[in-house]
């Protein structure tokens, strides 16, 4: 085994366990310099005017999606999804939530007028800035989690302090590379390479205004606590075990088709990605052959294989855990109904994991409540309306659930009743830019994207004017 050096941040990738990069970790002496530079950009970059601000982060982002295709490779051998996946997380997520937030700034930022001036009154409330954003982006969609606080955050007149995963370093040197080609300002975005306990003192440190977390609900406690010692805001993007019910009358074909791409797309590596479904009896044999022979359709191998649409993990122990939970299922009673011979890439001691869909499972297994992040889905069979409510209800989590039905109607009033982010009406796994990315109880707390986006980024300032008597008056 080759013995790695200290201090310095090593990517093992995925793809063949070989050192893909690695970065010297910053020193406090640099995190202090990082983040007095983010200081002092921040008062001249909050006064440069709002479609200036504008301007410079679309040129940003126009950068980073040109450069799609290269970083997609680089996405690839950092953590593992096949290259025929990887560009479109820019070319697509990424375009569309970095443009949205940009043409909504205008109405978003605009000061909200109170009252009439003809009572001799000017009041409105201003949206400030709050100061240095530090933004803790993950591995498994980096550029789309990252986006949704960057963008907002600059465009709003923050700076912004990134740090990225160890696994996806090269991230956050994009951002930075892309905002020098396009000449914002120096400080106005940065990034560190830095351990949790760096990170920690970061969270304490007076300088930084908000925390932005996209991650575990382990590392938002840890966000959280880190915090505790003073007044700042943190936006905490958590974990999932996003559940879907389909209905009897719901379209079979779309459907199925739908829930396969939403539990087995990157590899299951997704908060919002489905993990459990469950499904009317009355369709629910039907639906099972149907999800497993589609399923099948998946071939897993190196991601650098233009024909691969199955990568590995993103790490060994991630396999691991994925192979732990269902081997429990199914000494529990569960059944397994994919073979993992038909996916000879699949080898033991190693990232690379065959999908598998279980059967015969229960809410005592924790297939059914524990957050997988793998190529592993359960399905239960349901008599009705109710027991999937109650389902979908019996979880730590609440980021995404979805309903599978003709009846729209029925799909809102049980939407209704579901704890839950967002509620999908056939269709699973998608962010809608023009809509609040939000969840509950273990799931996160503060809201991204839409024009509620920018609230947390920055805070009200009221402003209660008398007018001067107006020339003439007694």
């Amino acid at each position: 085994m080759t013995e790695l050096a200290t201090g310095v941040q090593h990517t093992i990738s995925p793809v063949d366990g070989s050192v893909y990069v690695s970065r010297p970790l910053a020193t406090p002496a640099q995190i202090d310099v990082v983040l007095a530079s983010a200081v002092a950009a921040q008062r001249s970059w909050r006064r440069t005017g709002l479609d200036e601000r504008v301007r410079m982060v679309r040129a940003l982002a126009e950068w980073i999606t040109d450069q799609a295709d290269e970083i997609g490779q680089e996405l690839t051998w950092q953590m593992g999804r096949p290259i025929a996946h990887s560009p479109f997380e820019i070319k697509r997520g990424f375009q569309e939530r970095a443009a949205y937030m940009a043409d909504a700034a205008q109405g978003a930022l605009a000061d909200l007028a109170v009252g009439d001036e003809a009572t001799g009154l000017r009041r409105f409330i201003r949206r400030e800035p709050l100061g240095v954003v530090l933004v803790l982006a993950p591995w498994n969609y980096p550029y789309l989690c990252s986006v949704n606080a960057i963008v907002p955050a600059l465009i709003a007149g923050n700076t912004v302090v990134l740090k990225v995963a160890a696994q996806t370093p090269l991230v956050a040197e994009r951002y930075t590379a892309g905002a020098a080609a396009v000449g914002l300002p120096e400080g106005v975005i940065q990034y560190v390479h830095a351990d949790h306990e760096s990170v920690g003192r970061m969270i304490g440190d007076e300088r930084v205004g908000f925390v932005a977390f996209t991650g575990s609900v382990s590392g938002g406690h840890a966000v959280q606590q880190a915090a505790s010692a003073r007044f700042v805001a943190t936006g905490l993007e958590l974990g999932g075990k996003d559940p879907a019910y389909v209905r009897a009358d719901a379209p079979l074909g779309s459907t199925v088709a739908e829930l396969v791409d939403g539990a087995f797309f990157n590899a299951g590596q997704s908060c919002c990605g489905v993990e459990r479904i469950y499904v009317h009896r009355d369709r629910y044999a039907e639906f099972v052959d149907a999800f497993v022979e589609s399923t099948r359709c998946y071939r897993l191998g190196n991601p650098l294989d233009a024909e691969v649409t199955l990568g590995p993990l993103v790490r060994e122990s991630a396999a691991a855990f994925v192979r732990g939970q269902i081997a429990e299922a199914v000494a529990r009673g569960g059944r397994a109904l994919l073979d993992p011979t038909g996916f000879p890439a699949d080898r033991a001691g190693t990232p690379y994991l065959a999908p598998q869909v279980l059967t015969d499972v229960d809410h005592g297994m924790r297939i059914m409540t524990e957050e997988t992040f793998g190529p592993a889905v359960g399905i239960m069979a349901v008599d009705g309306d109710d027991e999937a409510v109650r389902l979908m209800n019996d979880s730590a989590y609440g980021l995404t659930a979805s309903i599978w039905t003709d009846d729209v109607e029925a799909a809102v009033a049980i939407g209704d009743r579901v704890e839950t982010g967002t509620w999908y009406l056939n269709r699973c796994d998608y962010l809608d830019p023009r809509l609040a990315w939000t969840g509950v109880k273990d799931s996160g707390r503060g809201c991204t994207l839409s024009t509620l986006g920018f609230d947390a980024l920055t805070r009200p300032k009221s402003f209660h004017l008398r007018l001067p008597a107006t020339r003439g008056s007694s």
